[in-house]
């Protein structure tokens, strides 16, 4: 749970231009603060200048926009969003990057600091982050929100799943992630990165691959690649799933022993088990082999198996 968001920062003149996050600059600047990187929070801070801005030209960013950022970091990122938004709410649990993070962010009154987790537990959002994203919305006037972060690799799930379940308003998210995520997020039937992620964010969202990030780009390196992902929840999608929370339950008991057929998952259910002559019998009026497994169907046979099985 986050602490009480601190007040914005006072209105300057003019905002101060956003620093160039070069590596060596990272290193006087953690030096100055006696700080490093936390590798158990997932801290990875991108240093490459050009991706930085491809990741604000892909957010498409006016003064219409409530940008939430969750992993504030030395704030280089938040600056760069900060200058063309309406407003941004940038949430950090590391609280020990926060003079950091004001010192690189300088006097610009459009930014909204939450100090805490993104997430409640792992399948609730922390309740401040959304009420200051709200509240800051409504004062900035603006009409749009969008997510774009480089975001902590241990809660990029999570925190992806549940902001499109919970909140369509939502126009775009634009995160860095690694690569084996977004390969999951845009993977099709037959493939090993298809799983119950692939199907729930292609039932309600249109995924697009951006750039992939090598991890020289960041200091301290991650062992693995990375990748910049455009993220844009459908309403036309949704309505066809029609209730999402109960569409995402109903995928991770089907994936719970991804490896079992279809037959056999439908019928030995977690949460009690169905007769087996029933089940076949449900398959064959939807025209599905019980012989199947889970990764072989497409999403339309996913939510067709949910109106049934649900």
């Amino acid at each position: 749970m986050s602490e009480t968001p601190q007040e914005p920062l006072p209105v300057p003149a003019a905002p101060v231009p956003p620093p160039r996050q070069t590596l060596s600059y990272l290193h006087r600047l953690f030096e100055a603060h006696g700080l490093s990187p936390k590798s158990k929070l997932g801290q990875n801070f991108l240093i490459d200048l050009n991706l930085l801005d491809l990741i604000v030209r892909t957010a498409e960013l006016d003064k219409s926009d409530a940008v939430l950022e969750v992993g504030t970091g030395t704030g280089s990122l938040t600056a760069k969003l900060a200058d063309p938004a309406g407003v941004v709410v940038t949430v950090e649990v590391d609280r020990s990057l926060q003079p950091v993070a004001k010192e690189v962010i300088g006097h610009r009154s459009n930014v909204r600091f939450v100090f805490g987790d993104a997430l409640a537990k792992k399948s609730e959002l922390n309740p401040d982050m959304l009420s200051t994203w709200d509240a800051a919305a409504k004062e900035a006037g603006c009409t749009r929100k969008k997510l774009v972060a480089n975001l902590p690799y241990v809660i990029a799930t999570p925190l992806i799943s549940n902001l499109l379940i919970g909140h369509p308003e939502i126009e775009r998210m634009v995160v860095m992630v690694q690569w084996e995520i977004a390969e999951r997020m845009k993977a099709v039937p037959n493939t090993k990165d298809y799983n119950a992620l692939s199907v729930l964010v292609q039932s309600i969202a249109d995924v697009e691959t951006v750039r992939k990030v090598a991890p020289s780009n960041f200091h301290p390196r991650p062992k693995v690649d990375s990748a910049i992902v455009l993220i844009k929840p459908n309403a036309e999608k949704r309505a066809k799933v029609g209730d999402v929370m109960k569409f995402r339950i109903f995928l991770r008991d089907l994936y719970v022993h991804r490896r079992k057929n279809l037959r056999q998952a439908l019928a030995g259910w977690p949460t009690g088990a169905r007769d087996k002559k029933d089940v076949d019998a449900k398959l064959a009026e939807l025209g599905i082999d019980g012989t199947l497994r889970s990764e072989s169907l497409d999403i339309e046979q996913h939510l067709r198996l949910a109106a049934v099985f649900g």
